[in-house]
């Protein structure tokens, strides 16, 4: 196991690599989703099976963690915003707790509505 230095310990390193991560997974998602909507101008009965392919549990689960990435991606890119603008203080770890909180309840929100409603 990888043994962690001083400033990797730190709950704001996780938000750090979270922020990295879920920018990285939307930035490949992003050209699957324009090639799903160009399906919508060129061939209409291909999207339409591709969206009956979305009611699938797995599908929801993946647009669940999606919506989680997006959610903790703004929420980060929130609190990035106010370690620049801000002045720094001790409650900058709960911010970072917070932004998780949020983007864990917005995807959860959004999952439940998905599988139940939907």
């Amino acid at each position: 196991m990888m043994k962690l230095s001083g400033h990797r310990k730190q709950s704001l390193w996780f938000a750090f690599i979270l922020h990295r991560i879920s920018g990285l997974v939307l930035a490949l998602f992003l050209p699957l989703h324009f090639w799903v909507l160009s399906l919508a101008l060129r061939d209409p009965a291909a999207l339409d099976g591709f969206l009956s392919w979305t009611d699938f549990w797995y599908v929801k689960l993946a647009e669940y963690g999606l919506v989680f990435l997006l959610s903790v991606h703004f929420f980060g890119g929130l609190r990035l915003l106010a370690l620049e603008w801000l002045p720094w203080s001790a409650r900058q770890k709960t911010y970072a707790a917070t932004a998780l909180a949020a983007g864990f309840a917005l995807a959860t929100s959004f999952f439940l509505t998905a599988t139940i409603y939907g």
